[in-house]
């Protein structure tokens, strides 16, 4: 099939390297994949396999995109098209409705929708946010939901039906993640390891619970000489910073920014917690069970109790609670017989091929 994935650009955050990861993983399954910027641009762009072809239709806004996109679909009629993120989602469905090529398009929504909605102040991704289940209601195919948790949370805050809505999972691990080959990390603390070290991984912004970690992270240093490690830029950085030199732990957190190898770097450590507020699905959570590295996670929606199933491994605790996020992060410090193979298992889930390949069964 000629397939169309539309994005805005291929920027940093997590739904553009899926949806990168996910169009590749087409092209390897023989599909004719094409992957449309509205804007332009983006770091993700040197992720795109050969067998994909780019285009960028470098408009001005997202909302200004829709005569190029419109002209894009007319031209070259792909048999699908697959678009990712709420704003994104109603641009092309106005283009295809424009063009009579509803029925081709499958929207896909990467977020707690409940939640993703509050985060964004710009006015017109606001409208987009408001109009955006009035149209999912009416659109021919099902929404499709990287998990359960936001399959859940778009139904029931929102008019769009049960049966209006599927949930896929995310293309987050290689095929081969089981035999990947690890380097050294970069991290001092890592490279020549005194202690045991705890690793969290994500843009430092309110959304990934970062303050809980540290508060978390002081709890068990007070029983155990440990470190974190924090991976990640975003605006918190000097809040998150003024916190940790207040709380008397400069020598023991590090901010230590973004990281070209986070893979690496969890899997020289020695748990990964996961302390989000909400997710869409916890793509770091399970890079890091990929990575064989013990997990602790908040029972944040949406995904975690998914992936882990429920604490089948590692360990959930409730959102903002730093205390028993602090328990779990020790119990699974001192934990011998943690069941790493038990985890491998269950990240088979979201492995590049499993994942394309329910993706091309259900536009089928």
């Amino acid at each position: 099939m000629k397939i169309t994935v539309v994005v805005h650009n291929l920027n940093g955050g997590g739904a553009e390297k899926m949806m990168v990861r996910l169009a590749n993983g087409l092209a390897k399954l023989g599909q004719n994949v094409s992957i449309v910027l509205l804007t332009e641009g983006g770091i993700n762009i040197k992720n795109v396999s050969e067998s994909v072809t780019l285009h960028e239709l470098k408009a001005h806004r997202t909302v200004t995109a829709i005569p190029k996109l419109r002209k894009y679909l007319l031209d070259n009629k792909p048999d699908k098209i697959l678009s990712a993120l709420t704003h994104v989602n109603v641009i092309a469905i106005l283009a295809c409705l424009s063009i009579g090529r509803l029925e081709s398009l499958y929207v896909s929504e990467r977020n707690a929708f409940s939640k993703d909605k509050l985060v964004n102040n710009d006015f017109l991704v606001k409208v987009a946010y408001f109009l955006a289940p009035f149209f999912y209601r009416f659109i021919p195919n099902p929404v499709f939901a990287v998990s359960d948790g936001v399959a859940q949370d778009l139904i029931k805050t929102t008019v769009v039906n049960r049966a209006s809505v599927i949930n896929l999972p995310n293309p987050t691990l290689d095929d081969d993640f089981r035999a990947r080959q690890f380097s050294k990390p970069t991290h001092p603390w890592l490279k020549d390891k005194a202690t045991p070290i705890i690793v969290g991984l994500g843009r430092l912004a309110a959304q990934k619970g970062f303050d809980d970690l540290i508060n978390a992270f002081a709890i068990v240093k007070q029983s155990m000489d440990v470190r974190l490690i924090i991976y990640g830029e975003g605006e918190l950085r000097s809040v998150l910073q003024k916190q940790i030199d207040e709380l008397g732990l400069t020598q023991s957190v590090s901010l230590f920014g973004y990281t070209e190898t986070p893979l690496d770097e969890i899997h020289a450590a020695d748990v990964f917690v996961l302390s989000s507020l909400f997710e869409g699905s916890p793509n770091a959570l399970v890079e890091a069970m990929g990575a064989q590295c013990k997990v602790v996670s908040t029972r944040c929606p949406c995904g975690p109790d998914e992936v882990l199933e429920d604490g089948a491994v590692g360990s959930v605790v409730p959102v903002k609670s730093p205390e028993e996020l602090a328990e779990a992060i020790h119990s699974t410090l001192i934990d011998d017989n943690y069941d790493i193979e038990k985890q491998l298992n269950l990240a088979e889930k979201y492995t590049v091929s499993n994942s394309a390949k329910s993706y091309l069964k259900a536009m089928e």
